[in-house]
């Protein structure tokens, strides 16, 4: 990237009026924003590998005006598919939320479908983008995925950007790509080696229980790391 990234004016407003919460449920340290009416079952954001709470901030302060609740979350470290399942649950039961709209992106989606695979009571409808339904192309692209926790943070945050495009971008997407990467940096080396291992971690959505529906499917024309055969497949 060229030049300093400095924060754009309507994410320091953003953080001016939200406030970030941080708690910690059992073993994991939940770091999330909570902003809208607590009477409506919220709509809760999953980032991919590279995104944090933050990437959000625009859909938060664009619904929260409509009166939607928006709850963004960072996946909290995790190194197993079945471990994420029991600590999204207890999040949401330390929040005292039942029902939820999930939106994910990339690896934020496939672990949507997966908690609404196993816990479909808790699931009213999911916004899907740039994602996909398993995860062995990914580990067969990683063959050092076995060592991922033992990565230095130098080679892990190398692997993440290398699926984030440089240049050239429209305007408003290279402004996207510049805050994403600022938000990598913020990440440890223990967070990203945690949400590599999710996406190496075998596993596959089976069909689910809701209703078609209540499940949307968001494309970008923009690059995706994701390849397309895997996000055809979604489709």
């Amino acid at each position: 990237m060229k030049g300093a990234f400095s924060a754009p004016g309507d994410y320091v407003h953003f953080k001016s009026q939200v406030p970030l919460h941080k708690i910690p449920i059992g073993t994991k340290q939940w770091r999330y924003y909570d902003f809208g009416p607590k009477v409506v079952p919220p709509l809760i954001c999953l980032p991919g590998t590279a995104g944090t709470a933050d990437v959000y901030y625009k859909q938060i302060m664009s619904l929260s005006i409509k009166g939607y609740r928006v709850i963004s979350v960072d996946i909290p470290r995790v190194w197993h598919h079945t471990e994420w399942i029991q600590a999204f649950e207890k999040f949401l039961d330390a929040i005292d939320v039942h029902h939820v709209h999930l939106y994910g992106t990339s690896l934020g989606g496939f672990l949507a479908q997966l908690f609404a695979q196993h816990r479909p009571r808790r699931v009213r409808s999911l916004v899907l983008s740039n994602s996909f339904l398993e995860t062995r192309s990914f580990s067969a692209a990683m063959p050092w995925a076995p060592i991922v926790s033992w990565t230095p943070s130098f080679l892990l945050k190398r692997y993440v950007l290398t699926g984030i495009r440089d240049g050239p971008h429209e305007p408003f997407i290279a402004d996207s790509v510049d805050f994403v990467v600022s938000q990598v940096e913020t990440l440890s080396r223990e967070d990203l080696a945690s949400r590599m291992s999710l996406t190496t971690d075998d596993a596959s959505v089976e069909p689910l229980l809701l209703s078609d529906s209540f499940i949307t499917i968001m494309d970008t024309n923009d690059y995706c790391a994701i390849p397309h055969q895997l996000k055809e497949l979604i489709e």
